[in-house]
């Protein structure tokens, strides 16, 4: 009697014999099952991001700043109160990337920068730098605005324990960087931006140009990390996002990226956002028709103050509705922290 373990490799041996005679006998099926074939079927649904950089966009060691370079500028907001900050990420960013590259800097603040301030950066860089004054009504908290609601508001989560939820100065950053950093006068000029945060961490040498990478590859939004939003602080943005979403159906790109942002077609908002204190994008996403209209809907709901509407899940929310999924690239080689 046999076993039931030989009824398997029994069996296992039938059909491992019919796959070799059928594969010697049928040219389609041979094909069909390789090891190549299956092979490039598993490759073909990978991440983008898989895709090696191609070697000519590395510049090697010592080699003098690369001729080709891409309309594009590394943009820091900062404090005079920022310096020791500031120089730590422009130490870090030239010794990674920039010594090789030469990008030039804009710094912006919504006050002026000192003269201690401006010496001591240029001492860091041999690339250009310049320094902008942010206008009064692109930073501080619009009339509109109810303070006597706002203020309600920052008491409630002071009491409820959400980080920044006291401060005035967090909102109105929140709101410069969700709709104002690239009506900047000192910005009109460039195509891409890198936006890079005082004492900020690259663990790794960036030998290619990301900026190149965006131009070439027409992507738009570059990130590398993405995270959850506090619900806390966000509470009504979503309902004011579908508003919009059904006003102006026709703005929202047909390939878009809602899979990113919700888990049921849109109809709520799972928090996943990318982290922008690191963001490589190109600045015309920002001034098209549909992000303008889209932050000028939110601005009016008064959620960067009555809540605590973040420039990260606008951004994130505005870069996947508005952007074809394909052109949001992951830099997963950019070893980063803040």
């Amino acid at each position: 009697m046999m076993t039931p373990m030989r009824y398997v490799v029994l069996v296992l041996a039938m059909v491992i014999s019919l796959h070799y005679i059928l594969s010697f006998t049928h040219e389609g099926y041979g094909q069909a099952t390789s090891i190549s074939k299956l092979k490039d079927q598993w490759s073909a649904g990978g991440p983008p991001y898989k895709t090696p950089v191609p070697e000519e966009y590395y510049v090697v060691d010592d080699a003098p700043p690369t001729s080709r370079r891409a309309n594009a500028a590394i943009v820091m907001l900062a404090r005079n109160s920022d310096l020791n900050g500031i120089v730590v990420s422009m130490k870090q960013m030239e010794d990674r990337f920039n010594k090789k590259f030469r990008y030039p800097y804009v710094f912006l603040n919504e006050e002026e920068f000192s003269e201690s301030f401006k010496s001591r950066i240029t001492e860091l860089t041999n690339a250009k730098v310049e320094f902008g004054l942010i206008p009064r009504e692109h930073w501080y908290q619009p009339d509109s605005i109810d303070e006597e609601k706002a203020s309600a508001a920052r008491q409630s989560m002071v009491k409820n324990n959400v980080i920044y939820g006291g401060s005035v100065p967090y909102r109105n950053m929140c709101r410069f960087n969700s709709g104002f950093f690239y009506r900047h006068p000192l910005l009109d000029q460039y195509k891409y931006y890198w936006r890079v945060e005082p004492s900020v961490t690259f663990f790794c040498d960036l030998d290619y140009d990301p900026f190149l990478i965006m131009q070439d590859q027409n992507k738009v939004y570059g990130f590398t990390v993405s995270l959850y939003e506090y619900e806390a602080t966000i509470p009504s943005l979503w309902q004011a996002v579908k508003e919009f979403i059904s006003d102006n159906p026709d703005l929202v790109s047909p390939d878009n990226a809602m899979a990113f942002l919700s888990d049921d077609g849109g109809e709520s908002y799972n928090r996943c956002h990318f982290w922008s204190n690191f963001e490589i994008g190109d600045l015309d996403l920002w001034r098209s028709e549909a992000y303008m209209k889209f932050f000028d809907h939110l601005d009016k709901k008064g959620g960067f103050y009555y809540e605590r509407w973040g420039d990260a899940p606008v951004h994130s929310i505005g870069a996947a509705l508005f952007a074809r999924k394909d052109q949001i690239h992951f830099f997963n080689d950019i070893g980063y922290r803040t």
